[in-house]
């Protein structure tokens, strides 16, 4: 028996997109009311920004456009058509971390890790417009962002400390070089 699917709704039309997203320019063919956040992780394969309440009210989806923050499920991606897109991804510099992914790992800004990228992600758009702010600075610029784990405090003294790396000028410690395997023949036939 031959069955019919007959669509609710008229499906939407592809459009081109254009963006450069960390660095590289991408252009794809994407649904005309497609979410940024659904494009960036499945289509861009940028699956850091991760995907938490779709209401924007934890911030895990994050994303700086041109240099704003913005929460990438509440974005149509069209609004971001031609723009300049940074995922928690794009906050390294090759294999070199961002002061406050550094900060983040020597702090316990993270616990389960979840919530990290839409955190790395705010507070590098801080730091690029404030690289001292103070303690209401900073828990003002994370307040759209929620982590169950920390309490927070190891957040702001992370945010305290990259922003230490940012003004002295110092290169954030050369423990984010890459390093050999240091479990060498793990996982091969002994």
């Amino acid at each position: 028996m031959v069955q019919y699917r007959l669509p609710m709704l008229p499906h939407p039309d592809e459009i081109e997109w254009t963006a450069e997203v960390n660095g590289a320019e991408i252009t794809l063919h994407i649904e005309n009311n497609a979410i940024l956040l659904d494009v960036l992780r499945e289509q861009v394969g940028s699956l850091g920004t991760k995907r938490g309440c779709d209401m924007g009210t934890c911030g895990c989806c994050s994303v700086l456009i041109d240099g704003d923050p913005r929460l990438s499920c509440l974005t149509l991606a069209t609004e971001a058509d031609g723009a300049s897109i940074t995922t928690v991804e794009g906050l390294s510099d090759g294999h070199h971390l961002h002061p406050i992914q550094q900060t983040f790992t020597e702090f316990g800004g993270s616990q389960c890790g979840f919530c990290t990228p839409g955190f790395l992600v705010v507070i590098s758009a801080l730091l690029s417009e404030n690289s001292s702010p103070s303690d209401e600075e900073i828990k003002s610029a994370i307040e759209g962002n929620l982590c169950r784990c920390t309490g927070f405090q190891q957040i702001v003294d992370s945010v305290r400390a990259a922003s230490d790396i940012l003004v002295s000028g110092a290169r954030v410690e050369d423990s984010t070089s890459p390093k050999s395997d240091p479990h060498p023949g793990f996982g091969e036939e002994v």
